[in-house]
């Protein structure tokens, strides 16, 4: 049974070391690389066409989207480059004023050519060019192993189909979730008592350092969203994409409403001093209630990251009783807080800041409402769509894909709710 357990574990571990982004980049690039140059040497007159395996290099990406989309601007800045440097051979030879005006030539092709992040490519392949005896054949060379390159880097993705980052998407957003949860049990045991000015500026700088658990997040959400676009193994691409994108946008709002919460409890805490944020009664009111709602927010992110059905309606379960437990909690803490500001008046205003912060986050929240920004962003993408492929989408409603589209559409609907 032990064996058995320890197994199970070092398998669990070797699955995921597989699937890591860095280990299964490395394993293709390399693979790809190496192809790229075998083919080379029997196709280019060159004796060393490193051109190739280094295209093959630049080409292959984690995503099968994202090596289409490279391995075309990567063909095209390199043809762009050499014709750039052909058209200066035969007028000039390679002197410091031709190099510098080969350079600026090229930089501005590439910007024609809408090559984005591989523009300084077109001036080193007009470079490399230029500095050679034959040009012509070496120009022709280097076409070709770019084509090579190119060509072999494409295929490494379609033959070995790259994985579907969207669980460790979800990873992520959950795990933004939990650290939000954590900081809101923080904030809530700190107002249940007295609490120092450089307590709660300190839950401040933790709410703002959420904007950078963001920022990786989003990267994060960016790679899934490429390896969903174009992939065969993927039937709802879209709504998975926009499922994700809306549940990230949810919990962004979120943190910004938290920040906002806690530069209030800061304002409290500094015109209340040395007195408590609030009476014993009220303070484990909104204690409690920031704990309930950094469950909710835990809920949620797990229900956007659940993609079995039977999980996903038992996470919206959780959520709705969540959500109602919150607002219960809510309502008794606006009658305590109403007590308050009738026996003193002054900081009023910081009161009703609380309590407006708390409903924006319950209400951002409301399965209602992610339903509602769920069919706006699809019919949103769909209207994209028609007006940028409108004879696909004509093909597709032929075909009876765009209705399947819309059941899907109407069943994410129902789920959410």
């Amino acid at each position: 049974m032990r064996v058995e357990r320890n197994w199970s574990a070092y398998r669990a571990r070797l699955t995921k070391w597989v699937r890591d982004p860095v280990v299964v980049q490395t394993l293709r690039s390399t693979f790809a690389a190496t192809i790229a140059y075998v083919i080379a040497l029997r196709l280019s007159p060159e004796a060393a066409p490193l051109t190739a395996p280094l295209t093959a290099l630049l080409v292959v990406q984690v995503t099968l989207y994202a090596t289409l989309t490279n391995g075309v601007r990567r063909v095209n800045s390199v043809v762009a480059g050499v014709l750039v440097a052909i058209a200066f051979s035969l007028l000039v030879g390679l002197t410091w004023w031709s190099l510098a005006l080969v350079i600026l030539a090229a930089l501005a092709v590439g910007h024609l050519v809408r090559v984005d992040e591989y523009v300084p490519e077109v001036a080193i392949s007009a470079m490399l060019v230029l500095g050679v005896t034959s040009v012509g054949d070496t120009a022709w060379a280097r076409i070709v192993e770019t084509l090579i390159g190119a060509v072999v880097g494409l295929s490494c993705n379609l033959l070995l189909a790259p994985p579907v980052w969207v669980g460790e998407a979800g990873e992520s957003i959950e795990g933004l979730a939990r650290r939000m949860r954590q900081l809101m049990l923080r904030v809530g045991e700190e107002a249940g008592g007295r609490t120092p000015v450089e307590y709660a500026a300190e839950r401040l700088h933790e709410a703002r350092r959420l904007d950078h658990d963001i920022v990786r997040v989003d990267a994060a959400l960016r790679q899934a969203e490429d390896s969903l676009r174009l992939n065969p193994r993927v039937r709802e691409g879209l709504l998975n994409r926009v499922v994700l994108r809306t549940g990230l946008d949810t919990l962004e709002i979120c943190t910004v409403v938290l920040r906002v919460l806690a530069r209030t409890l800061t304002d409290l805490a500094k015109a209340r001093d040395p007195e408590p944020l609030f009476e014993d009664e009220t303070g484990s009111v909104v204690e409690q209630l920031l704990s309930e709602i950094g469950d909710a927010v835990v809920s949620f992110a797990v229900l956007v990251t659940t993609s079995v059905s039977a999980s996903a309606e038992s996470a919206e379960d959780r959520l709705a009783a969540e959500l109602h437990a919150a607002a219960a909690t809510r309502d008794k803490l606006a009658q305590l807080l109403l007590g308050e500001v009738r026996r003193d008046a002054r900081e009023w205003q910081l009161y009703g800041a609380v309590l407006t912060e708390v409903n924006r986050i319950l209400d951002e929240l409301d399965t209602e409402h992610r339903s509602r920004r769920l069919l706006e962003e699809l019919d949103r993408h769909t209207r994209e769509q028609r007006e940028r492929m409108p004879r696909l989408t004509r093909v597709r409603e032929r075909l009876g894909v765009q209705e399947q589209l819309w059941r899907n559409r109407t069943g994410a609907g129902r789920r959410s709710r």
